[in-house]
C-alpha cells in the first residue's frame, strides 16, 4: 500500500533543490532552444558564449566542462539522473547547431564530448578574426 504523506519517486532520485545540477526544471524539455543563434562555425565565439551563459544559467554547464563526469554503474539511481541531463543537453545543443554541423556530431555520447568537438573544430578559425 502507498502511504499517501510518502509518495513513491518511481525509481527516480527525489531532487528537492533548484541548486542540485542534477535537478530537472518542467520547463526543460528536449525541444527546448537556449540561444538565438544557430551555430554555423562562423560565429563560434558568440554562440558558445550565448550557450555556456544559457547553461549555467540552467546549472547545466556542470555536465559539459566535464566538473560531473560520467558516473560509473554502482549508482544505478543517480547514473539515471545523469544519462537523463546528458541526453537534453545533447538534445539542447543539437537544437542549437545548423543542418551540417549536426549531423557530425550526432552520433557523440555525452554533452561534453560534443562541447569539446566544437571547441575543437571552430575556436581556432574564429581567433584571428576576434582581434
Amino acid at each position: 500500500m502507498v502511504n499517501p504523506n510518502n509518495p513513491p519517486n518511481n525509481g527516480i532520485l527525489e531532487q528537492t533543490s533548484s541548486n542540485d545540477p542534477f535537478y530537472i526544471h518542467h520547463s526543460d524539455n528536449l525541444g527546448s532552444i537556449l540561444v538565438s543563434q544557430v551555430l554555423t562555425g562562423e560565429n563560434y565565439a558568440s554562440w558558445s558564449r550565448s550557450m555556456k551563459i544559457a547553461l549555467l544559467a540552467k546549472n547545466k554547464f556542470d555536465f559539459v566542462d566535464d566538473t560531473i563526469p560520467r558516473l560509473d554503474a554502482t549508482d544505478h539511481e543517480k547514473l539515471k539522473l545523469w544519462l537523463r541531463n546528458n541526453n537534453i543537453i545533447i538534445s539542447w545543443i543539437l537544437n542549437a547547431v545548423s543542418k551540417e554541423i549536426y549531423a557530425s556530431i550526432i552520433y557523440l555520447e555525452t554533452a561534453s564530448a560534443m562541447w569539446k568537438e566544437l571547441c575543437e573544430r571552430f575556436q581556432q578559425s574564429n581567433g584571428p578574426r576576434i582581434f
